[in-house]
């Protein structure tokens, strides 16, 4: 009898022994499997190059996201090693107009299918000619509208209440009483003129009936009756018409040869001598030399600007100098959110042109 419960238990033991064994090997099959997967899975990300992280280039904390996609090699180990990334690299991704798309870049990249540029304005990008090579352009609308957009009603208010000047008095140490004589501009019920009204004007246009502004604008073509009517907007055809009538003008065209230098002497002699001018499309849609020249002899109030060309501009440029100019360093779609969304936008692009598939946000030669 002992012999037979003896036997049991031995067997009970092998078998349990043998069970674990098994299920030890079982589970490292799996593992091995899982680690084989992820090798291969690694392996199938394209390359993908980039400018750099840090205040010239991307947030670290949005690499992330490419590199859930992609290798990513920055440009500047690239430079220092083109034979070891040429052949791989199949996206490039354009953060502040960097990487400079230039031929002599491109054409070493021949596996190279699509540029995903950062932002809307692709008037550093010579799309014909990357087109011309087989590879794909693509940008980011529509995620970068609401920022914009901000950004143009904070320069518009800002510089109307003068809040610079008053923080720098409010915070100088010789100050020794409140400046009361400061007057500003009233916003509420003044008239703004929008010139551009794509997705970022038509939202500026919706941020102004906040303020109960009277709001005009111009475009290359008329929106419709339903979406004036939605922001209370009343189209002006002809731009000199919004000009002699606004008490602020806000830019917000692309940088086409149509735009460029949209704004000069003619233009600014239209304008009220107490208008401001805000400008947060780009700087060559402005002729400076000529804003510099109404600006000091009274010719319009004061300008705001988000953009300048070149960027920054040079320190003994005139505009930095005049108080009635507010200049901002082209942060018009940097908050956390919208550039988190902006790489978002240029990973879902690059990824989709690296495999054959349809974009959304495909620019195209014109």
């Amino acid at each position: 009898m002992r012999s037979f419960y003896f036997n049991q238990c031995v067997r009970k033991l092998f078998g349990s022994a043998q069970a674990s064994q098994t299920l030890t090997g079982t589970n490292l099959h799996r593992s091995v499997t899982r680690l084989q997967h992820s090798k291969v899975m690694a392996e199938e990300k394209p390359w993908a190059l980039f400018s750099e992280v840090g205040e010239q280039g991307y947030l670290e904390e949005v690499t992330d996201i490419m590199k859930q996609h992609f290798h990513i090699v920055c440009h500047k180990d690239f430079s220092q090693n083109p034979q070891l990334y040429s052949d791989k690299i199949q996206a490039m991704f354009v953060w502040d107009c960097q990487p400079a798309a230039e031929p002599s870049l491109l054409t070493s990249l021949p596996s190279l299918k699509v540029v995903a540029n950062g932002g809307v304005g692709i008037d550093h990008l010579d799309v014909p000619y990357i087109s011309s090579l087989g590879v794909k352009v693509t940008n980011t609308p529509g995620v970068v509208s609401d920022a914009t957009a901000d950004m143009a009603m904070a320069l518009l208010l800002a510089s109307a209440r003068r809040v610079v000047e008053g923080h720098q008095a409010s915070v100088d140490p010789k100050t020794t009483h409140l400046p009361l004589g400061m007057m500003g501009v009233e916003v509420t019920g003044a008239t703004l003129g929008i010139i551009g009204m794509g997705d970022i004007g038509h939202k500026i246009a919706q941020r102004s009936k906040g303020f109960d502004m009277k709001i005009l604008y111009h475009n290359r073509n008329r929106r419709s009756i339903e979406e004036e009517r939605a922001v209370g907007a009343s189209y002006r055809q002809n731009m000199d018409d919004l000009l002699k009538e606004s008490d602020f003008v806000t830019l917000a065209v692309n940088l086409t040869p149509e735009t460029t230098g949209l704004i000069g002497h003619r233009e600014l002699s239209l304008m009220k001598p107490t208008a401001t001018l805000v400008n947060i499309s780009r700087g060559l849609v402005v002729d400076q030399d000529a804003l510099v020249k109404a600006l000091q002899s009274g010719t319009i109030g004061a300008a705001a600007l988000d953009v300048t060309h070149p960027e920054p501009l040079p320190r003994d440029h005139p505009l930095l100098t005049l108080p009635n100019v507010l200049i901002t360093p082209h942060v018009g779609t940097n908050t956390y959110a919208t550039t988190r969304r902006m790489v978002q936008r240029m990973v879902e692009s690059a990824l989709a042109a690296v495999k054959g598939q349809p974009m959304l946000y495909e620019v195209t030669p014109k």
